[in-house]
């Protein structure tokens, strides 16, 4: 990027800033295991100077939503000051960094309790897995509970439940747990603090050269593996997560705000009007919040392969997915089951809630809807996935 570019980059991102800002009232702030700890775990200056920067924004009104990382790290941590076998630990291994996990919860809690009575606030602890948010009735409940506490002034202090979670209901990573919580609470703003000065247009680690991206303006278009190919040592996510995760609150209409949490009051900064980081701008065509809880809030139980003209169809003129266009199965799945849905070439077309089982979809696939009856002896849809439970190029 030349140095005139770079100049107006700044200055269009300055504005949009100042805009979007301007008319934020909830925000959802993610901050990661690589901001949160040190070598030594977890640092409680780096936690004290986050509160304030919490508590000033929630002191002008704003209503904030802490996704935090860093109770696997604290806990790893203390086990090795605590036991002499901790050395021989294995801390990839599941049952291990869910006993950390319970260790470590609770010191963060302990530190941000601490650190946000200095202003009298109040907090709350709220703990997911994705089976939490996999049920509409326990999503409804999840999103009444926090809008309960929000009503009181209470900064919610949300983690994934590493303690219980297994391996098919983990989020995966935190990114993926905040951006579920901007659709949650319904959130005007995502600020995800990171490790990084924000998006680079190339691997920094790997080209010298790299320049940080003040302003997307069309996430979808973007690439993000070709940019993204490098994890941090201490958290689960990575630059690729966070994008991933801005792309998903871009579906809903709210921007994102990456930036590094490792500087010197980056959150101040930011809602004073400096440009840091990376602003994400929402997308232009917005997801309903029905697709985006059906796409996200579960895992594909299992592809299918549609040929050249169903995805077509699908990608190009909206519709649903009929019987017709499919290729191949891949299960084993049930009725009402999310399910993958690429082409012949394997590329991505998108997720959808499947009408009929994969032992079904195998009988009928290259079928006319008018011959599914016969074969199934009943057959109430004539779509094998309706256009009204698909969401398209969801970023996964």
């Amino acid at each position: 990027m030349s140095e005139g570019a770079a100049q107006t980059a700044q200055k269009d991102a300055a504005g949009l800033r100042r805009e979007i800002l301007g008319r934020t009232k909830s925000v959802v702030v993610k901050v990661g295991s690589a901001v949160l700890t040190s070598d030594m775990g977890l640092d409680p200056g780096i936690v004290g100077r986050l509160v304030d920067q919490v508590a000033a924004l929630h002191d002008q009104g704003l209503e904030v939503v802490l996704v935090s990382s860093g109770a696997v790290a604290a806990g790893r941590t203390r086990i090795r000051q605590s036991l002499p076998e901790a050395a021989k630990i294995d801390f990839a291994e599941l049952p291990s960094r869910q006993a950390a996990s319970a260790i470590g919860q609770s010191r963060l809690m302990h530190a941000y309790d601490e650190a946000f009575s200095r202003y009298g606030k109040t907090v709350a602890q709220i703990l997911l897995t994705r089976e939490d948010l996999r049920s509409r009735a326990r999503f409804r409940n999840a999103s009444n509970t926090i809008r309960r506490l929000l009503d009181w002034g209470v900064i919610p202090i949300v983690n994934e439940n590493d303690t219980v979670a297994v391996a098919e209901l983990k989020f995966g990573d935190n990114d993926t747990l905040a951006s579920l919580m901007v659709d949650l609470v319904g959130a005007d703003l995502f600020v995800n603090l990171t490790s990084a000065d924000g998006v680079f247009d190339k691997n920094p680690d790997k080209n010298p050269d790299a320049c940080c991206v003040p302003l997307i303006e069309d996430i979808e278009s973007l690439d993000i593996e070709a940019m993204c190919d490098g994890k941090t040592s201490v958290g689960s996510g990575g630059m690729y997560s966070k994008l991933r995760a801005a792309r998903r609150a871009a579906q809903l209409g709210v921007p994102t705000l990456i930036v590094s949490g490792k500087g010197q009051l980056a959150l101040t900064r930011i809602f004073a009007g400096e440009v840091l980081g990376t602003l994400v701008l929402p997308c232009g065509r917005l997801v309903s919040h029905r697709k985006f809880w059906l796409a996200y809030h579960d895992d594909p139980a299992g592809t299918v392969r549609v040929d050249a003209g169903a995805a077509r169809a699908l990608r190009e003129n909206g519709k649903s997915l009929l019987p017709a266009g499919i290729r191949e199965v891949e299960g084993p799945f049930e009725r009402g089951a999310l399910v993958r849905i690429v082409d012949l070439e394997g590329r991505h077309v998108g997720v959808g809630q499947a009408n009929y089982s994969s032992e079904e979809l195998i009988r009928i696939k290259g079928r006319k809807s008018a011959e599914l009856a016969a074969m199934l002896g009943s057959a109430p849809y004539p779509e094998a996935v309706h256009r009204d439970n698909l969401l398209l190029d969801a970023a996964l």
